[in-house]
């Protein structure tokens, strides 16, 4: 018998291949320059805050005789940590992974698997730049820069996240749909053992079933399936079909984390005023 692929398998393993590069160009992560434009606009803005903010109090506290030096060292790195740490925190946190760079420049900083970070992701983020952007001017952050895939510094390799260029991923496509005689099984199915590329691959897929051939997308369909399969449970009703399950795997996964983010949102609400 031969091995040599046929015909059909040979026009599945190509639209695999246009799958792969369409998951690649749903997300596109910010190039070097992106980053470092909006780096510079970024800790180039905190800086000048930073340093008339010290101008400012220092001529306030000039002829303070009353201000003893522990008071003095209180007040200065209280400053110096709410212009490097407490402000980028929050501005990355309320503004879903922006700041004023980034909005310059068209990018946002996400999760891995693409979803928005939250306040535990910033603020690794922020720690790390302290580090890597202040003490040493910059030069770590652009070595890993240029040695990750995705043009990470370190406290993205650390968070978990990277930038991606929004601009470019602003295409919007139809929301999936829950199929409604899956609902019941959805609401009761674990799915937290589906890792977030497979997720983006899956959503993916189903924005563009009408652009592949018909045996194709039943292939795709039956492998992405078998996949998300072995990371759900229960197993869905028997004969379901592959892209209806894909579909509700997806949509119960994208409520739970509305739901989840919401939850955690109310809660950095009150976390972060202390923080400052």
């Amino acid at each position: 018998m031969s091995t040599e692929p046929s015909s059909s398998e040979r026009r599945i393993e190509q639209d695999l291949m246009v799958i792969g590069e369409a998951v690649a160009l749903e997300v596109v992560p910010a190039s070097l320059g992106s980053r470092l434009l909006s780096g510079i606009i970024d800790y180039g803005t905190m800086l000048v805050g930073l340093v008339l903010s010290l101008a400012t109090f220092s001529l306030a506290v000039e002829n303070d005789y009353s201000m003893t030096t522990a008071r003095l060292a209180a007040v200065l790195s209280l400053v110096v940590f709410t212009w490097l740490v407490g402000l980028p925190l929050l501005i990355e946190s309320a503004s879903n992974g922006r700041s004023l760079g980034r909005l310059v420049m068209g990018t946002r900083v996400v999760r891995d698997d693409g979803g928005s970070v939250r306040l535990r992701h910033s603020l690794v983020r922020v720690l790390l730049s302290v580090i890597e952007v202040w003490f040493t001017q910059g030069v770590l952050c652009l070595i890993t820069c240029v040695a990750t895939r995705r043009n990470k510094r370190l406290g993205d390799v650390l968070a978990g996240t990277y930038v991606i260029q929004e601009r470019a991923a602003a295409r919007r496509t139809a929301p999936v749909l829950m199929p409604p005689e899956l609902a019941a099984w959805a609401r009761q199915a674990d799915i937290r053992g589906l890792p977030g590329h497979l997720a983006l691959v899956v959503r993916t897929f189903l924005s563009r079933t009408t652009s592949f051939q018909p045996a194709v997308r039943a292939h795709l369909a039956t492998e992405l399936a078998a996949q998300v399969a072995t990371c759900v449970s229960p197993p869905p009703p028997p004969r379901t079909h592959p892209e209806r399950f894909l579909a509700a795997v997806l949509a119960e996964r994208r409520d739970r984390e509305l739901l989840m983010e919401l939850q955690e949102r109310q809660a950095e609400e009150e976390t972060v005023p202390s923080l400052l």
